[in-house]
């Protein structure tokens, strides 16, 4: 196929595009009466905090690459990019992050009350442009994206629930199926099967099946969690937006830190448990560092590539199967490009 512009310009163009188209319409949907100080200004805060709007962008390019329009996909994405910022208030709160996109996470900001009840207000109100949806996409396409909606939800939870388990009983028999399930529920769903599949609906109008959309997503979506996992590693903390290091200080079981628990020498991985058991406020910068050294000596960063790389794969071949029919375009050619972009960003 011709390429319709640079790759390497495609992807950020593209995400810069459709955030801003996203960010204009979410506005909308933020409450400006009272309680402003206590509530409002704080649901408004993440999302103006700017991110990639990697999720609205794919929402709205799957739509429009199966022949939807813009602004009927606009609703669904901005809901999306809602409750996305909705879950990264909780999960800020569940793994005790310190920063989040370069300024101090809400409940160091705010306090812990008010961030657990921002995050639940922002919730509900993700719901309110799917309800929206029938007006211009029709009761019963609207009705699909919204038990979507209510699956992704879920799948998130289920996997939220096995990440913080892990930790909360200091989980180390793990294997990399236990790391790829969970990442599929906590991160693929939201991050690209649901967007995927809500812009196939809209785009078709609800005349296609979704079941490849979740072998695309989930290969499409497990290779950046890997990917976002090294960054937490060797990224820079400018551009990454959180503490560098964050996941071994949290004790997050990350594809490396489950690859160095099943390499690593008896003696050392008696002493990567007991670190791990303890509390966070306890494991020092110290404690940190040897971790990340041992991750080192075992090749644990270099093995996670090679499995992102895998995916990548995996999902280029689900992309061929899903897209090949469909006319060349622009967006058609940014979801190809984002394939590899997920791996190759910094």
């Amino acid at each position: 196929m011709m390429r319709l512009s640079s790759p390497q310009k495609l992807v950020p163009t593209m995400l810069a595009e459709y955030g801003a188209a996203t960010r204009a319409l979410l506005s909308r949907y933020l409450p400006s009466h009272e309680p402003r100080k206590y509530l409002y200004d704080l649901v408004a805060d993440y999302p103006r905090r700017g991110g990639r709007a990697l999720r609205p962008s794919l929402c709205i390019a799957t739509a429009r690459a199966f022949g939807g329009r813009l602004e009927d996909a606009l609703g669904s994405a901005v809901s999306i990019e809602l409750l996305h910022n909705a879950l990264l208030i909780h999960d800020d709160i569940a793994d005790e992050s310190e920063r989040r996109r370069g300024k101090p996470a809400m409940h160091i900001q705010q306090g812990l009350p008010l961030a657990i009840n921002t995050g639940d207000a922002m919730m509900v109100l993700s719901f309110r442009p799917l309800f929206d949806n029938r007006y211009s996409l029709g009761p019963n396409l609207a009705m699909s994206i919204l038990e979507d909606a209510e699956r992704t939800s879920i799948e998130s939870a289920e996997g939220q629930a096995l990440e913080i388990g892990w930790r909360r009983d200091n989980v180390v028999d793990l294997h990399e199926a236990d790391y790829l399930l969970m990442v599929l529920k906590k991160t693929c769903w939201l991050t690209t099967i649901y967007p995927s599949r809500v812009g196939a609906l809209i785009g078709t109008g609800g005349g296609i099946d979704l079941t490849p959309f979740v072998r695309f997503g989930y290969f499409l979506g497990t290779a950046f969690q890997i990917q976002d996992d090294v960054l937490n590693l060797i990224g820079d903390e400018a551009s990454y937006g959180k503490e560098l290091d964050g996941d071994i200080h949290e004790g997050k079981r990350t594809l490396m830190l489950i690859r160095l628990l099943e390499r690593a020498e008896p003696d050392e991985k008696s002493r990567i448990v007991e670190l791990l058991g303890l509390p966070r406020r306890a494991r020092t910068a110290e404690h940190v560092r040897w971790i990340r050294s041992r991750m080192d000596a075992h090749g644990c960063i270099d093995y996670a590539r090679q499995v992102a790389s895998s995916l990548v794969g995996a999902a280029q071949h689900e992309f061929s199967l899903l897209h090949s029919y469909l006319p060349p375009s622009r967006d058609r050619q940014f979801i190809e490009e984002l394939i590899t972009w997920v791996i190759e960003r910094s």
